[in-house]
């Protein structure tokens, strides 16, 4: 029998873009795929069209006055996580859905570690409704995670995006994301995708 100490010990354990878990099997709320090596800011890139490298916690500085930056979730725009133990390079997702003003779905790479994770949840649970802290689907448990994530905001797409144009661009945004960017291309999933 496993103690409730146990089950919160594990979705606390929730850590991204990098460290090892088991996925265990049973219904889920998101679609899965799994994608060794691809991590969450070159998909993010690709999926989204914003152009921005390096590490996800760094996305939000990179951003001001070439996208708009805000508190309000965009279908295809970008929410950044910040740089924390839990996520020493923060993190950014692709919101697919809006459910409600508290309630997003986002499409992501390496929440768990080598996965895709489409339509996941994440819910603001920030004090003054503005998404600077959130909770994450932690699919190990089929359930939210309890560790609360502090995130900066959403970064507006360049161009406006539909739910079904983003599951289309999943596929090369997956593709694009474990090429070496260093020659720094433009994002390109959506237009092969979308």
């Amino acid at each position: 029998m496993v103690s409730r100490f146990a089950v919160l010990l594990g979705a606390g354990a929730l850590s991204a873009c990098g460290a090892p878990s088991s996925r265990q099997l049973g219904p889920a709320l998101a679609g899965y795929s799994y994608h060794p090596g691809l991590s969450c800011a070159p998909f993010a890139r690709e999926l989204s069209d914003i152009a921005l490298y390096g590490d996800a916690d760094t996305w939000w500085d990179q951003a001001a006055g070439r996208y708009r930056r805000g508190v309000r979730p965009e279908i295809g725009g970008v929410l950044v996580f910040r740089r924390s133990g839990r996520l020493p390079s923060g993190h950014v997702s692709v919101v697919s859905r809006i459910l409600t003003p508290r309630q997003i779905t986002v499409i992501q790479a390496n929440w768990e570690p080598g996965e895709l994770d489409e339509d996941q949840l994440i819910v603001d649970v920030s004090e003054q409704n503005d998404w600077s802290a959130v909770r994450v689907w932690y699919p190990p448990l089929n359930q939210l995670g309890a560790h609360v994530y502090a995130a900066y905001g959403f970064l507006a797409p360049p161009f406006p995006a539909t739910h079904q144009q983003l599951l289309r661009a999943i596929r090369p945004a997956a593709t694009y994301g474990l090429i070496d960017a260093r020659g720094r291309p433009a994002p390109r999933a959506r237009l092969v995708g979308g």
